[in-house]
């Protein structure tokens, strides 16, 4: 029996892995096994390892990391304590192979752990580009230390095989993302907004605002500029989410809390789990920030995107993304031109650059069948010239 590990850090993330998981914990000749660690276990992000638990998948391990400090500081003495839960959970589970998704500082510590026990690992997603943020470097490094990779775009799948990975282990599927929603039922707005507690009205906006990681001590007037802009929208009802464990998420999070307070059109939420995240898609006017999630996910329900800064710099966008700087007066020009009802009509016909048909079961087949012998020792791909 295949024993399939699956570590998870973050709400996000694990409402793309939670069908790909369920399809590995349904197969008789395969075990999953989970470790969940840092927001999981943090009351600050609303403990969402219980989403987990609600799914009555089992969680393994859970390896405590987050410390109470989102500097660089803080964030390496937590990347230091996962590494040595995760060599505690490596030596119990024995797996063999180790399932990672994207491109967080835990995934790294993870694919690092995973290297001296000598366990493969299987990569989402190598080969996208995010300049403004410190995840290109993890995610580059995550690739250089993979086994098999699976890639959202056909050209992240040549971007991975250019940096010495070899072909055959290389997939091009699809994003998770993108197949999740085209296999889920929406909640009505009648009730998703009783799960809310909160109107969404007959306009709405869902905003969320990550810390650019590569840019220094930004975050604060980036996103107090895009404040400003917003208190202008008294006729929308707005939903913030907030940000990750990141440098400078912290100062974002306040601000919120903060605007939040003062505004009845308005609503802070932890986090809304996968089924109410695509639901709120579902029934807003327009996606506001510099989240992954408005490039991958947002463009399949026809709304524009409006993002903003560096943050995303660099990874393939659909025709639904409009690109603002953190200033102001583009944020404002920018938002009038992503709701004008010629762009918003555009939204609806547009492809989804990140689809491809069968994404989780094309992943899943890989996993299964691909023989892992003789694959923790790698040899660099180099291309012909």
């Amino acid at each position: 029996m295949r024993k399939i590990c699956v570590i998870t850090g973050t709400r996000a993330e694990y409402g793309l892995l939670r069908n790909l998981m369920l399809k590995i914990k349904s197969d008789k000749d395969l075990q999953l096994q989970v470790i969940a660690t840092n927001m999981h276990l943090s009351p600050e992000f609303g403990l969402t390892y219980t989403e987990i638990e609600k799914d009555h998948i089992k969680i393994d391990k859970k390896v405590e990391m987050l410390l109470s400090s989102d500097s660089a500081t803080g964030t390496v003495k937590s990347m230091g304590v996962e590494l040595i839960g995760l060599a505690d959970a490596f030596s119990e589970l024995n797996p063999d192979i180790l399932v990672i998704l994207g491109d967080r500082y835990e995934m790294l510590v993870a694919a690092e752990a995973a290297l001296i026990f000598k366990i493969p690992v299987a990569h989402l997603y190598g080969g996208d580009k995010t300049e403004g943020a410190y995840d290109d470097s993890i995610r580059n490094a995550i690739t250089k230390l993979s086994h098999l990779h699976f890639t959202s775009t056909e050209d992240y799948r040549k971007r991975v095989i250019q940096m010495g990975e070899n072909p055959e282990h290389v997939f091009y599927v699809g994003a998770l993302g993108v197949d999740n929603i085209l296999h889920s039922n929406f909640m009505s707005k009648r009730d998703l907004e009783k799960s809310l507690n909160f109107k969404l009205g007959k306009k709405s906006m869902l905003v969320t605002f990550h810390a650019a990681t590569m840019e220094d001590n930004t975050a604060e007037e980036q996103f107090k500029n895009l404040l400003h802009v917003l208190d202008r929208y008294v006729d929308y009802n707005i939903i913030f989410t907030y940000p990750n464990s990141d440098n400078g998420g912290v100062v974002v999070r306040k601000m919120i809390d903060d605007f939040v307070a003062h505004r009845n059109n308005c609503l802070a939420i932890v986090s809304l789990g996968r089924d109410r995240f695509y639901s709120v898609l579902d029934n807003v006017d327009i996606m506001i920030g510099n989240s992954s999630s408005g490039l991958v996910e947002a463009p399949l329900f026809g709304i524009p995107t409006l993002n903003i800064g560096d943050r995303q710099k660099g990874r393939m966008r659909g025709c639904t993304v409009v690109d603002c700087r953190p200033e102001v007066f583009d944020i404002e020009s920018k938002i009038q031109k992503a709701l004008s009802p010629s762009f918003r009509k555009s939204c609806r016909k547009c492809d989804d650059p990140y689809y491809k048909k069968g994404t989780a079961d094309s992943i899943f087949r890989v996993l299964k069948l691909f023989p892992l012998s003789g694959l923790i020792k790698k040899s660099f791909y180099d291309l012909q010239y």
